[in-house]
């Protein structure tokens, strides 16, 4: 079991990327109870005992995955829907200790999770990042929630990462079911996508008195609602009626991005999804709607986010990868880099990311921050790749504990001096 205590400790001779400036600070880091109580200090003496010596290392904060999928087992539906919880549960804790083993100590679950993984994973029963979850994503009947083909003429309710529901007084219900067991935000399906099987991509989902209802209770609960969406329809549908973040959003255009700058609404790209399963969607098991569908989204992907930057759009970073693509998430990372540079990359999937979860303590180093840490194999402003490539050492640390390959924090029994490079 992983020490529920927080970790102090002290981290010397680092190149520090604090989150937020592109100017690197030089120094130690001093944390204490899992918090970083002073950066950049030389007064080693004020830290804890157990020592860490980053070796000249960039160490940034750690990463967020702002579009993770716990759940997600499969490119098929039916098996990440209907297949026993128990089991989705076990196989989602694995995934989530292979995203902390990747420096991402913080995930938000935009379709899935429950308060059960979420409490196993607080608790220390299972190494895994922070984790935030939505519950299943509000689908309307037909749309991308929906996992019945045309000729399909079953009944299908949801599942573990989806839910049809229809009407603006079952919307409110299952919203307020959510923040009852814990979700810490509402994902909706307001367009179609790439591996459902009725629904047009461009096409809007929903009315908008249904969006309306979603996000208006959210508010009321201190949250927010986030919306699948791809094209300009679907998203300015999703914008004025009060959704404040896009998951993917890959035939965005100018005016739309505008549109979604005025109303401080966040983009959450997905870059890496499209990318994996344009090289490996013969080997996934992709079926010949999904290969035509992601082609649509593939190439528009990099130029929306252009568009989004260009117009002022908070971009975060995510990556929506289902079954045996979970090892690609890294490759986001040099996707992302690739549109924006490294700094604007770096902070998409750190400060930015941590303030669309509105936890101003993540995504940053700075006093009274949470003590999540990766320490890199390099500069990635000098060598972007350090950031991606798994070859690599890198050394995770989450809440002050140091997390070696195994995943189980050594955090509590580390001796007087740790060497960096400790592969996670």
């Amino acid at each position: 079991m992983i020490p529920n205590s927080q970790g102090s400790l002290t981290i010397r001779n680092a190149r520090i990327f604090d989150g937020e400036s592109p100017a690197l600070i030089e120094g130690s880091i001093i944390v204490r109870d899992g918090r970083v109580t002073a950066v950049g200090s030389t007064d080693e003496g004020t830290g804890a005992g157990n020592m860490l010596d980053a070796g000249g290392r960039v160490v940034i904060p750690g990463l967020i995955d702002a579009h993770f999928h716990a759940y997600a087992l499969s490119l098929t539906s039916a098996i990440n829907e209907t297949g026993p919880l128990s089991y989705s549960a076990l196989a989602g804790a694995r995934r989530l200790e292979a995203a902390l083993g990747r420096g991402f100590t913080s995930v938000r679950d935009v379709a899935g999770g429950d308060v059960g993984l979420a409490t196993a994973i607080e608790e220390g029963l299972y190494p895994g990042p922070r984790y935030f979850f939505t519950g299943p994503a509000l689908s309307q009947t037909g749309g991308h929630g929906d996992i019945r083909a045309a000729s399909d003429a079953s009944c299908f309710h949801g599942g573990h990462m989806c839910e049809v529901v229809d009407g603006v007084e079952d919307l409110l219900l299952a919203v307020r079911h959510r923040f009852r067991t814990g979700a810490t935000a509402i994902k909706l399906m307001t367009s179609g996508g790439v591996i459902s099987p009725v629904d047009p991509i461009r096409v809007p989902q929903y009315s908008a008195a249904e969006i309306r209802v979603v996000t208006e209770e959210a508010s009321r609960r201190g949250s927010y609602a986030t919306a699948h969406a791809y094209s300009p329809e679907a998203i300015t549908h999703s914008v004025l009626n009060g959704v404040r973040c896009i998951e993917h959003g890959n035939l965005l255009d100018a005016e739309t991005a505008r549109l979604m700058a005025e109303n401080d609404v966040y983009l959450v790209p997905t870059l890496v999804t499209y990318d994996a399963m344009g090289r490996r969607g013969a080997e996934i098991g992709l079926t010949e709607v999904g290969v035509a569908k992601n082609q649509e989204v593939l190439g528009a992907g990099k130029n929306a986010v252009t568009l989004a930057r260009d117009a002022g759009v908070r971009i975060g970073f995510g990556s929506d990868l289902m079954g045996e693509l979970e090892d690609e998430q890294l490759a986001g990372l040099r996707l992302q880099c690739e549109v924006l540079g490294v700094y604007d990359a770096l902070r998409s999937a750190t400060s930015t990311n941590a303030a669309l979860l509105r936890r101003e303590d993540l995504g940053r180093i700075a006093k009274g921050a949470c003590a999540d840490l990766v320490i890199l194999d390099g500069n990635p402003f000098d060598e972007p790749s350090v950031l991606w490539d798994e070859r690599r050492n890198r050394t995770v640390i989450k809440a002050g504990h140091v997390f070696p390959s195994g995943g189980f924090p050594v955090g509590s029994v580390m001796t007087d001096e740790v060497t960096s490079g400790a592969t996670a």
